[in-house]
């Protein structure tokens, strides 16, 4: 019987019953090639460090698409023309930009405009340009017919519809008229870009504006000359911007100049009679 205390064993070897089993031997294991991307990108193509660049403003929502950037392909198609990102590149300019071309539009005769633009029309300086024209237009026009009620002691009526009338005769003329003159450009066989012309015309309104402003002196000559001369510098600046692409057109190009300078003066003919011509 055990006393209940451990007994040592000591110096002695001793032999298991077991053999020993020896080491098994090293197993190897293959990866087949992951078909997986690596993360980073060996290429990067985020808007910060990929091929665009950081939006020159704070918002970029109107920023240019990049090629090779990781933004969703572009519906193609004539449905892509219903989408806002068809039109974010000519929205994507600069104040400095829109600057320089409101200062081109008043000096006309340089007709350099068209070369300054045609890699990067833009649709903002037309849009806000007759957007301010539409309620100088109405604020002008409503200030000149009360001035004159007032001079001569009648009693004066504010005209909503200078508002609306504005509306239709800018964005109508700066729509339309570049439209025409697209369809006869291509039908006799010298196309220019559309959105250019928008440009052009958009930018040619800009002269208007100070001229309606000084068009609130109640002097009918003084106005008379100051429609003259801003209608002449508009006709100016699209016909001498346009005149070199249209002498491609053939031997009509020379009355499709005329036409186009002509409707301009027409234009300012219309603003002075409607805006600026007041009976009491």
């Amino acid at each position: 019987m055990m006393s209940g205390k451990y007994t040592s064993i000591d110096n002695q070897q001793l032999q298991g019953s077991v053999p020993a089993v020896p080491d098994p031997p090293p197993v190897t294991v293959k990866f087949t090639d992951s078909n997986l991307k690596t993360f980073p990108p060996s290429e990067t193509q985020g808007k910060i460090t990929g091929g665009s660049r950081p939006p020159r403003d704070a918002d970029d929502s109107f920023s240019k698409p990049v090629s090779g950037s990781d933004e969703p392909q572009q519906q193609g198609g004539w449905l892509h023309t219903f989408t806002v990102a068809a039109y974010k590149p000519y929205f994507d300019i600069d104040s400095s930009d829109v600057l320089e071309r409101i200062k081109d539009s008043l000096f006309p005769f340089r007709g350099t405009f068209n070369e300054k633009t045609a890699t990067n029309p833009d649709l903002y300086g037309p849009f806000w340009i007759c957007t301010t024209l539409i309620f100088v237009a109405a604020s002008i026009g409503t200030f000149v017919t009360y001035l004159a009620h007032k001079l001569k002691d009648k009693e004066w009526n504010y005209d909503i519809n200078l508002v609306t009338w504005s509306a239709g005769l800018f964005y109508g003329y700066v729509t339309v008229a570049p439209l025409c003159l697209y369809v006869i450009l291509k039908y006799f066989s010298a196309p220019a870009s559309l959105v250019q012309l928008f440009c052009l015309y958009g930018y040619s309104l800009f002269v208007f504006i100070p001229a309606m402003c000084m068009s609130v002196v109640p002097l009918e000559i003084f106005r008379w000359v100051i429609a003259g001369v801003a209608g002449l510098m508009s006709a100016t600046f699209v016909g001498l911007n346009l005149r070199a692409h249209i002498m491609s057109a053939g031997e009509r190009w020379f009355l499709i100049v005329a036409a186009i300078f002509l409707l301009q003066l027409a234009l300012a003919v219309v603003l002075k009679m409607y805006l600026f011509t007041v009976s009491v």
